[in-house]
């Protein structure tokens, strides 16, 4: 969808996100300059604080948006502790922004075992040398622990840890954001109805 403001026709069009998403992230995908995929993650901590960080979007269809991690990462333990999260892509060369929320659930094995196979050989040994976020005394450490690895896996597959999946989010809400002159912005929320289906309400910028 290239139009530069969400219409009315556009608005009263859509009984779901998902196809709007796609139209977007196909556009951002002509227009960004790096990972049209790239998405803030927000989580909480055990003391309810929030944490963010980029990541990015590896899939999604009606079942959610999914991305992959180290469970054993800050992000990985925040969301195995609440089970919820929330994402905002920001388009910045189309001057869009998308914010999802919801549950999360974990990918089944086959799913993150499909996605890893395709990850670079370097980003696999990575998945097995580095402890995510925490603490790493010397560069050099790290070093040490990817030539480990990679020698551990010089011949064949190299198998996915057991601590490396993938997460979606199962959004309760998705809310679509378009830039308008004078902070007069366009927005349009979906939200997940107790039956499964979507409301749309436009919302004050």
């Amino acid at each position: 969808m290239t139009d530069t403001e969400l219409t009315s026709s556009d608005f009263t069009s859509r009984s779901e996100p998902f196809r709007l998403f796609s139209e977007w992230l196909e556009d951002a995908t002509k227009s960004e300059p790096n990972d049209p995929n790239g998405v803030a993650l927000a989580t909480v901590d055990e003391d309810g604080l929030p944490d963010v960080r980029m990541v990015l979007l590896k899939g999604f269809d009606e079942a959610g948006f999914v991305f992959y991690t180290n469970f054993e990462s800050a992000k990985g333990r925040e969301i195995l502790s609440s089970m919820k999260a929330a994402m905002c892509f920001h388009w910045k060369s189309l001057r869009r922004q998308v914010r999802v929320r919801g549950p999360v659930e974990i990918v089944t094995d086959a799913e993150a075992d499909a996605y890893y196979a395709t990850r670079p050989r370097g980003s696999r040994i990575g998945a097995w040398a580095s402890k995510q976020s925490r603490p790493l005394e010397s560069r050099f450490a790290l070093e040490k622990a990817v030539a480990e690895y990679t020698t551990r896996y010089a011949i064949g597959e190299i198998p996915r840890p057991a601590y490396w999946s993938g997460f979606r989010i199962v959004p309760q809400q998705i809310e679509f954001w378009h830039d308008r002159p004078f902070r007069l912005h366009d927005r349009i929320q979906f939200s997940r109805t107790a039956e499964g289906g979507w409301q749309k309400t436009r919302l004050y910028p």
